[in-house]
Protein backbone atom coordinates (compact mmCIF):
# COMPACT_ATOMS: atom_id res chain seq x y z
CA UNK A 1 0.00 0.00 0.00
CA UNK A 2 0.90 3.60 -0.74
CA UNK A 3 1.99 5.94 2.22
CA UNK A 4 -0.22 9.00 2.68
CA UNK A 5 1.41 12.70 3.31
CA UNK A 6 -0.19 12.18 6.12
CA UNK A 7 2.14 9.01 7.54
CA UNK A 8 5.17 10.59 5.97
CA UNK A 9 4.22 13.88 7.95
CA UNK A 10 3.54 12.53 11.20
CA UNK A 11 6.90 10.86 11.58
CA UNK A 12 8.82 13.79 10.31
CA UNK A 13 6.55 15.70 13.38
CA UNK A 14 7.90 13.55 15.93
CA UNK A 15 11.68 13.72 14.23
CA UNK A 16 11.75 17.27 14.53
CA UNK A 17 10.10 17.84 17.55
CA UNK A 18 12.33 15.16 19.29
CA UNK A 19 15.21 17.20 18.27
CA UNK A 20 13.99 20.04 20.56
CA UNK A 21 14.17 17.99 22.97
CA UNK A 22 17.76 16.84 22.37
CA UNK A 23 18.56 19.99 21.53
CA UNK A 24 17.33 21.82 24.67
CA UNK A 25 15.93 19.97 27.11
CA UNK A 26 18.00 16.64 27.70
CA UNK A 27 21.24 19.28 27.73
CA UNK A 28 19.42 21.03 31.14
CA UNK A 29 18.12 17.99 32.67
CA UNK A 30 21.88 16.34 32.18
CA UNK A 31 23.51 19.76 33.53
CA UNK A 32 20.97 19.93 36.52
CA UNK A 33 21.56 16.00 37.18
CA UNK A 34 25.29 16.99 37.61
CA UNK A 35 26.11 15.45 33.88
CA UNK A 36 27.84 18.60 32.59
CA UNK A 37 30.50 16.63 31.16
CA UNK A 38 28.06 14.52 29.53
CA UNK A 39 26.60 17.72 27.71
CA UNK A 40 29.87 18.95 26.48
CA UNK A 41 30.86 15.41 25.37
CA UNK A 42 27.71 14.94 23.65
CA UNK A 43 28.23 18.24 22.00
CA UNK A 44 31.63 17.48 21.04
CA UNK A 45 31.14 14.29 19.34
CA UNK A 46 27.34 15.17 17.79
CA UNK A 47 28.07 18.74 16.31
CA UNK A 48 23.91 19.05 15.03
CA UNK A 49 23.12 19.44 18.73
CA UNK A 50 25.19 22.60 18.97
CA UNK A 51 23.56 23.74 16.32
CA UNK A 52 20.25 23.06 16.96
CA UNK A 53 20.73 24.34 20.39
CA UNK A 54 22.45 27.71 19.13
CA UNK A 55 19.31 28.09 16.84
CA UNK A 56 16.78 26.75 19.48
CA UNK A 57 14.77 30.02 18.18
CA UNK A 58 14.15 28.87 14.78
CA UNK A 59 14.13 25.01 15.85
CA UNK A 60 10.85 25.83 18.12
CA UNK A 61 9.41 28.09 15.18
CA UNK A 62 9.63 25.61 12.79
CA UNK A 63 8.24 22.77 14.75
CA UNK A 64 5.54 24.99 15.90
CA UNK A 65 4.34 25.16 12.36
CA UNK A 66 4.88 21.20 11.70
CA UNK A 67 2.61 20.69 14.69
CA UNK A 68 0.16 23.23 13.82
CA UNK A 69 -0.33 22.20 10.05
CA UNK A 70 -0.41 17.79 11.84
CA UNK A 71 -3.38 19.38 13.39
CA UNK A 72 -5.29 21.03 10.16
CA UNK A 73 -4.25 17.55 8.85
CA UNK A 74 -5.59 15.20 11.09
CA UNK A 75 -8.67 17.07 12.54
CA UNK A 76 -9.70 18.68 8.88
CA UNK A 77 -13.27 18.43 8.04
CA UNK A 78 -14.63 16.22 5.33
CA UNK A 79 -12.64 13.21 6.02
CA UNK A 80 -13.76 9.68 4.87
CA UNK A 81 -12.00 6.42 4.68
CA UNK A 82 -12.66 4.24 1.72
CA UNK A 83 -15.30 1.75 1.43
CA UNK A 84 -13.15 -1.23 1.24
CA UNK A 85 -13.11 -3.22 4.36
CA UNK A 86 -9.36 -3.89 4.16
CA UNK A 87 -8.86 -0.30 3.33
CA UNK A 88 -10.39 1.24 5.33
CA UNK A 89 -9.15 -0.91 8.48
CA UNK A 90 -6.01 0.34 7.14
CA UNK A 91 -7.31 4.36 7.15
CA UNK A 92 -8.65 3.83 11.07
CA UNK A 93 -5.65 2.41 12.43
CA UNK A 94 -3.66 5.43 10.55
CA UNK A 95 -5.64 7.86 12.28
CA UNK A 96 -5.12 6.36 15.47
CA UNK A 97 -1.55 6.60 15.02
CA UNK A 98 -1.80 10.04 13.60
CA UNK A 99 -3.41 11.60 16.88
CA UNK A 100 -0.78 9.20 18.91
CA UNK A 101 2.20 10.60 17.43
CA UNK A 102 1.07 13.79 17.30
CA UNK A 103 0.33 14.01 20.92
CA UNK A 104 3.36 12.31 21.72
CA UNK A 105 4.97 15.33 19.25
CA UNK A 106 3.16 17.63 21.57
CA UNK A 107 4.16 16.39 24.74
CA UNK A 108 7.99 16.08 23.80
CA UNK A 109 7.57 20.29 22.48
CA UNK A 110 5.90 21.73 25.35
CA UNK A 111 8.68 19.43 28.00
CA UNK A 112 11.19 21.06 25.12
CA UNK A 113 9.91 24.56 25.52
CA UNK A 114 9.12 24.41 29.22
CA UNK A 115 13.21 23.30 29.68
CA UNK A 116 14.32 25.80 27.34
CA UNK A 117 12.17 29.18 28.07
CA UNK A 118 10.36 28.64 31.34
CA UNK A 119 12.52 26.92 33.97
CA UNK A 120 15.16 29.33 34.43
CA UNK A 121 12.61 32.21 34.83
CA UNK A 122 10.52 30.32 37.31
CA UNK A 123 13.67 29.50 39.48
CA UNK A 124 14.30 32.65 40.08
CA UNK A 125 11.06 33.78 40.89
CA UNK A 126 10.82 30.88 43.16
CA UNK A 127 14.07 31.86 44.71
CA UNK A 128 14.13 35.71 45.33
Amino acid sequence: MKLKVTDNLKWLTLLITGSTLLCCALPILLVSLGLGATVASLNFNVPGLYFLAEHKVWTFSISAVLLLFLVWIIWRPNQSCPNDPELAKYCETSKKWNKRVFFLSVAIWLTSFFASYLLLPLREFLNL
